[in-house]
C-alpha cells in the first residue's frame, strides 16, 4: 500500500476517499467524459473480471470521487472481498451523494446492524421508509433496528406492515417477528410463530437458531436441544449452532460439557482460536467451575478479538468532554433558575433503576416488576434520545446540554413538559404500560448520566441507584460484551476509568441539586431481601408484597445478559466475586481505590 493511500483499504488515495475535501470535487458537467468509462466497468464487473473493473473504477474516482457508479461498483469489490471496512467507507459516500437511493441505503443499514452500530443504522433505516414507505423491506429493517435496539413493540409494528405490504406470509418475515414477540416475552406467540415459519420452510438456519434461543430463554432446554439436534442436520458446519447448545448446557448447570463443546469449535475458527463471542461463554462456564484463572484469560482474549474485529474502543476524549459540559452545566446556581416539568398524575410514572452494566440493576428490576402496581420497562433509550432531540424541541441553537438555557426564555418555560410528555407517550407506544400498574421501570444502563436531566423532568420520580462494589463489576464488565459507556467495556482500563467519570459525575449531581434518590447495595439485596426490597418499595411508594421476594418466578423474559441469572433464586455466589481475580484486577486497584472506600466497601490487599 502507498505512504498516501486510505487506511480505510478503498485502495483510493485519502485524499480521495475518507479524508476528501469536499472543495476539491470538480462539477459534475466537467467530468461527463468519464461516462462511459463508468460504464465500462459496470460491464466488467458483470461479466466477472473483477481486476479491470476495479482498474477503471480507481481511474474514475481519482479524477471525480464523487461518481456514484464507479462507488457502488467498487464497494461491491471491497465487500465481495471481505473488506468490510472499505466497503462502509464507500458505501458511506454513495449515501450521502445520493440520500435517495434505497438500495444504498439499505444495504448501509444492514452493515451497521452487522456491527452493532444500532444508532446511526436507526437515522439510516428511518430514511429508507422515508424513501418507500410501501416497500416490504424498508419495514423489515426498521423492525430488525428497533427490535435490536430493546423497542421491540415498535419493531412489531414494522414487522407486521412487512408482512401486509409482502402480501403472503413469508417465513423469514414470520421468523423475523417470532424474534420480536420473544423479546416482548411473548413466549407462546413467539413459538406458534417459529412453529408456522418452519413449517413452510424447514432448513432456514436462522429461523431454527432464533427458534432455539427463544426455547432456552423460556427455560425449555430440552425443546432447544432438540432443534439443535434438527439445526445440526441442516447446518453441521455452523459454529452458531454449538455455541448455542453449550449456552443451553451451562444453563442445565452441564459446564464441562459445555467446554468440551466450545473447545471443539477452535478448529473451524480462523487460526485455530475461538471467537469473541465463544471466548465469552468459555468464560463464564469456566468462572461457574472455578476455574478463575483460565475464565479471565478467555474474558482478555474475548475482549482483544472483539476490539481487534469491530475497531470499537473506548471513546475517551468524547467521554471527558461529555462529562465536563454535563458538570459545567448543571450547577446549582443555574438549576435554582430553571423550572421543572410538572407532575402527570393521570398516567403512570416512572421509577428509574440507576446503575453500571452488571451491577445488579436487573435483578432490582425483576423485583420491582414482580408487584401488581409496578410494570417492567426494561433498558428505555428515552432519556438518551431527549438528549438528541432537545435542541430541535426548544428551537435551540446549541446542543444538549447547553439547549436547556432555552428555558429561560418567556415562550420556552414548558419546555420540560413537552418533554416530559414526548417520554410518556413513547412510553405507551412501545407497549410497556399494563393495566394495573401505576408506575413503570427504566433501567437503562448509565441513565445516571443524566441524572440531573431526569430530575428536571420527573422531579417526583424514584432514583433507585444500585451499588455494588466496583471489583466485581469490573469482573463482570470483563465477561460480557455491551457497548453502553462509550464502548468503555472493550478492555479493563477502560471500564475503571469511565466508572470513575460516571460516579463522580453522580456525586456532582448530588451535591448542585435536591434528588429524590436511594442507593441500593446490590450486596444488601443478597444478605437480607425482604429487608431492602421493602425499604425500595416503601421508598416508590407502594405496598411490600410478598411476591417480590420470589421474584424468580416472574415469567417475564428479560432483554439483558442477566436474563438467566433473575430466572433463579437468589443467590450469593457473585458477591464479591472480584476476591477470585484480585491478580487479574491489579492495574484498575489504585485507579478505583478512592470510590472503593468512598461506597465502604473494603479495597483488597495487594
Amino acid at each position: 500500500m502507498s505512504q498516501d493511500a486510505c487506511a480505510c483499504g478503498s485502495g483510493l488515495r485519502a485524499a480521495r476517499c475518507c479524508a476528501i475535501d469536499r472543495a476539491s470535487i470538480p462539477r459534475a458537467e466537467t467530468t461527463q467524459h468519464l461516462i462511459p468509462v463508468v460504464e465500462r466497468a459496470l460491464a466488467a464487473h458483470r461479466a466477472g473480471d473483477t481486476a479491470t473493473a476495479e482498474r477503471l473504477c480507481l481511474d474514475v474516482l481519482e479524477l471525480a470521487p464523487d461518481r456514484p457508479g464507479a462507488l457502488s461498483v467498487l464497494y461491491e469489490i471491497r465487500r465481495a472481498q471481505g473488506n468490510l471496512r472499505a466497503a462502509e467507507a464507500l458505501l458511506r459516500r454513495v449515501v450521502a451523494l445520493d440520500p435517495n437511493n434505497f438500495s444504498a441505503t439499505n444495504e448501509l443499514v444492514l452493515a451497521l446492524l452487522a456491527k452493532g452500530d444500532l444508532a446511526e443504522g436507526e437515522v439510516h433505516a428511518r430514511n429508507a421508509v422515508r424513501i418507500a414507505p410501501e416497500n416490504p423491506q424498508a419495514h423489515n429493517l426498521m423492525g430488525m433496528i428497533m427490535t435490536e435496539a430493546q423497542r421491540p413493540a415498535v419493531g412489531e409494528y414494522h414487522y407486521r406492515r412487512t408482512l401486509e405490504l409482502a402480501g403472503h406470509r413469508d417465513a423469514i418475515l414470520l421468523a423475523n417477528l417470532a424474534w420480536c414477540l420473544k423479546n416482548q416475552g411473548r413466549m407462546a406467540e413467539s413459538r406458534a410463530l417459529y412453529e408456522e415459519s418452519v413449517a413452510a420452510a424447514p432448513e432456514i438456519r436462522q429461523t431454527l437458531l432464533g427458534w432455539a434461543r427463544m426455547e432456552e430463554a423460556d427455560r425449555n432446554f430440552d425443546a432447544a436441544m432438540a432443534i439443535l439436534d434438527r439445526l445440526a442436520v441442516v447446518a453441521p458446519e455452523d459454529p452458531n449452532v454449538d455455541l448455542t447448545r453449550a449456552i443451553v448446557l451451562g444453563r442445565m448447570r452441564r459446564y464441562d460439557a459445555a467446554v468440551a463443546l466450545l473447545d471443539s469449535l477452535a478448529s473451524r475458527f480462523e487460526g485455530g482460536r475461538l471467537g469473541p463471542n465463544e471466548l465469552l461463554e468459555k468464560g463464564r462456564l469456566l468462572d461457574q467451575m472455578g476455574r478463575h484463572d483460565e475464565a479471565f484469560t478467555a474474558f482478555l482474549e474475548g475482549k482483544t478479538l472483539a476490539r481487534d474485529l469491530s475497531g470499537n474502543a473506548y471513546l475517551d476524549e468524547q467521554a471527558a468532554v461529555m462529562v465536563a459540559r454535563l458538570r459545567g452545566f448543571f450547577t446549582a446556581e443555574r438549576l435554582r433558575t430553571l423550572p421543572r416539568a410538572g407532575v402527570r398524575t393521570d398516567v403512570p410514572q416512572p421509577v428509574f433503576i440507576l446503575g453500571f452494566p452488571r451491577s445488579g440493576t436487573t435483578l432490582v428490576e425483576q423485583t420491582l416488576s414482580a408487584h401488581s402496581r409496578i410494570a417492567a420497562g426494561d433498558e428505555l433509550p428515552l432519556i438518551h434520545d431527549i438528549t438528541g432531540i432537545m435542541p430541535r424541541m426548544l428551537a435551540s441553537p446549541m446542543p444538549y446540554p447547553e439547549a436547556l438555557a432555552e428555558l429561560w426564555m418567556g415562550d420556552r418555560r414548558e419546555g420540560l413538559d413537552d418533554l416530559r410528555d414526548w417520554y410518556l407517550q413513547k412510553v405507551r407506544h412501545m407497549g410497556v404500560l399494563r393495566p394495573g400498574a401505576d408506575f413503570f421501570t427504566d433501567k437503562m444502563p448509565l441513565n445516571e448520566t443524566h441524572l440531573g436531566l431526569i430530575a428536571l423532568l420527573f422531579p417526583g420520580a424514584p432514583l433507585i441507584h444500585v451499588i455494588r462494589h466496583p471489583l466485581d463489576i469490573m469482573v463482570s464488565a470483563m465477561s460480557n460484551h455491551f457497548t453502553h459507556g462509550l464502548y468503555c467495556a472493550s478492555a479493563l482500563e477502560t471500564a475503571a476509568r469511565h466508572y470513575v467519570r460516571v460516579m463522580e459525575l453522580v456525586g456532582h449531581y448530588r451535591s448542585q441539586m435536591a434528588l429524590r434518590y436511594l442507593p441500593l447495595r446490590y450486596e444488601d439485596m443478597v444478605e437480607d431481601q425482604e429487608a431492602t426490597v421493602r425499604a425500595a418499595l416503601d421508598f416508590v411508594g407502594v405496598e411490600f408484597e410478598p411476591q417480590c421476594l420470589r421474584f424468580h418466578e416472574n415469567r417475564r423474559y428479560a432483554r439483558t445478559a442477566s436474563y438467566a441469572q433473575v430466572s433463579e433464586r437468589l443467590y450469593d455466589r457473585s458477591k464479591f466475586r472480584h476476591l477470585k481475580y484480585l491478580r487479574h484486577l491489579a492495574p484498575v486497584i489504585p485507579v478505583l481505590r478512592p470510590l472503593i472506600e468512598q461506597l465502604g466497601y473494603e479495597v483488597p490487599a495487594a
